[in-house]
């Protein structure tokens, strides 16, 4: 008995003594390490597997190695007071982010973790299913518990300083022999593969928070600097009307499912009836909102841009701003990502309207509804921004009214286990067939104001979505391994007659141009400057979708 206390650190109760198991805090480690990697780790194993499926020694000495590496950072951790607390949050960080990889093949990486950072409590509800509840409760709460209830033998602190420390240099020794062992084609696989790594838990999900977070903190008192301030409307429309352009920036629309580029489904009833241009061939700034809404309204090419870049950097709107442009933004999604913290901003979902809104989620209608009473505000030349909360997963359901359920049997649930792939995509086209419908509404309202305004409308999706190809769902992935589900995305215009003819633009070049082109969210800072005739020297004609079919093609230039 007496070795017995020399041996722990802790006070242990009597009845606690009788039935909690006693075991050393590097055996704990190990069993926790082991659990882990076997437990939670099936899509970094699976993928890995796939990877060196050629090399099998290569990757027997992976295994071993990564097994190396993650005890190592557990017993690093091996200590009184602190052992059971880290190994329970590990154990909780992996069941969680296991989840995820596993049913969506998502990747938790910054940008992810930024991307549920800015989440409503709404849209993070639709994730939190009985499975989810499940398969956490099982995976991590009860090995947590199990940790809790245990009890840790310690060694005396020098003894266990230096078995520790042992331990911890044995382990890197064989992780760098591994890695040095088959140097040539971990680097090749690597180079190839860039996500190998980016599903090991507990790992890339807390280094990506402690990176998310890090970056929080540098960018939280950055101040934009002013970009444009030179901008100007370079003359008024011959007619005398204001002109007025309206922006709706749509919620994961993926171009793959627009009957308008060719799919066969009819889910753009609609716009094909309204004279649209159409750009079949799009491609987005990202695949997540919280990347691509402040890209895409920033100056920066997708190559340029940084979340960093954004911050420090005013946007498109600033610069309408600067040209004496009128700048309204309505929200119907989970925010503006920055971009519009100098110009006027509604959060719809507050309103709680019940003819739209239920449970802190508003149908994207509402957005139509509050466009009149914007342009009955209309004194000159402005431009409304309709963010939509669009075809946002998984609740696809949820998105569109019943009487937009065109394409049945639909997935009436946010769990795509209980649903059929059929069903999946079945409520997705009818989020499709929804948006084109508020599309359509939009062109129909500038229509009805003909005779006192010019106007048009640009409509584009911030990223798209993966609804099952290769295992993966939803979005987010990325962008360097993203599946083109992800970043080709439907964009279109439509503009008044009156308009094109007075302010020089052919349509029909443009159409031809569109079906025939590459084009992108780079696009969209410049080409809106063009349909609003804002010159300013941060303006590049090489990146308006419409300079080429204009006349004159240089009128953004003319002082």
């Amino acid at each position: 008995m007496p070795r017995r206390q020399s041996l722990t650190n802790e006070k242990i109760a009597p009845g606690r003594q009788k039935f909690a198991p006693a075991i050393g805090s590097i055996t704990l480690c190990l069993v926790a390490t082991l659990y882990v990697l076997l437990v939670t780790n099936r899509m970094f194993w699976t993928k890995a597997y796939g990877y060196f499926i050629a090399e099998p020694a290569a990757f027997a000495a992976f295994v071993i190695g990564i097994s190396a590496a993650i005890m190592a950072l557990f017993t690093f951790f091996s200590a009184k007071y602190v052992t059971k607390p880290v190994l329970i949050f590990f154990v909780l960080v992996a069941s969680v982010s296991s989840w995820f990889n596993d049913q969506f093949g998502v990747i938790i990486d910054k940008e992810m973790i930024r991307n549920a950072a800015v989440s409503t409590g709404a849209e993070s509800s639709h994730l939190i299913t009985t499975r989810f509840i499940t398969y956490v409760l099982l995976t991590g709460i009860l090995p947590s518990l199990v940790i809790v209830w245990i009890r840790i033998v310690h060694r005396p602190i020098l003894k266990k300083l230096a078995y520790n420390t042992a331990v911890i240099l044995a382990c890197s020794a064989i992780f760098v022999a591994a890695g040095t062992t088959f140097y040539k084609t971990y680097a090749g696989i690597g180079r190839a593969h860039r996500d190998m790594m980016d599903t090991l838990n507990p790992v890339m999900p807390i280094t990506s928070a402690v990176r998310y977070v890090i970056d929080a903190q540098r960018n939280a008192n950055v101040v934009a600097e002013p970009l444009g301030t030179d901008a100007r409307r370079v003359g008024a429309v011959d007619n005398g009307k204001p002109r007025v352009t309206i922006i709706v920036a749509g919620e994961t629309a993926r171009a793959q499912n627009f009957s308008l580029g060719g799919y066969a489904k009819m889910t753009n009833p609609e716009l094909a009836k309204r004279n649209v241009v159409y750009f079949p061939n799009t491609s987005s700034c990202g695949t997540a909102t919280a990347t691509s809404i402040p890209c895409l309204f920033s100056v920066y090419t997708r190559q340029q841009y940084s979340h960093r870049k954004g911050l420090e950097t005013e946007n498109l709107l600033d610069v309408l701003t600067h040209a004496k442009v009128d700048v309204t933004w309505l929200d119907n999604d989970t925010g503006s990502y920055d971009v519009t913290n100098r110009v006027s901003y509604t959060f719809l979902p507050h309103s709680a309207d019940p003819r739209f809104c239920q449970d802190g989620e508003c149908k994207d209608e509402i957005l139509v509804d509050k466009v009149d009473g914007w342009l009955d505000k209309v004194k000159g030349d402005s431009v409304l921004v309709l963010h939509q909360l669009g075809s946002h997963g998984p609740a696809y359901y949820q998105r569109y009214p019943e009487e937009f359920r065109r394409f049945q049997p639909d997935c009436r649930s946010n769990d795509f286990s209980s649903c059929s792939q059929e069903e999946i995509t079945n409520a997705y086209d009818n989020t499709i067939l929804y948006t084109d419908h508020i599309v359509a509404m939009v062109i129909d309202k500038l229509k009805q104001r003909s005779n006192s305004i010019s106007g048009s409308v640009l409509y584009f999706s911030d990223h798209g979505e993966s609804l099952g190809e290769n295992g993966i769902y939803l979005h987010g992935t990325p962008y360097i391994i993203a599946p083109s589900q992800q970043t080709h995305v439907p964009m279109l215009v439509w503009m008044a007659d009156d308009l094109a003819k007075v302010a020089g633009f052919d349509m029909a070049c443009l159409a031809k141009q569109a079906a025939e082109g590459t084009y992108s969210h780079d696009n969209i800072f410049h080409s809106v400057l063009g349909m609003m005739d804002v010159s300013t020297k941060v303006y590049d004609p090489k990146l308006d979708v419409f300079a080429t079919c204009r006349t004159p093609s240089n009128k953004l230039a003319l002082k």
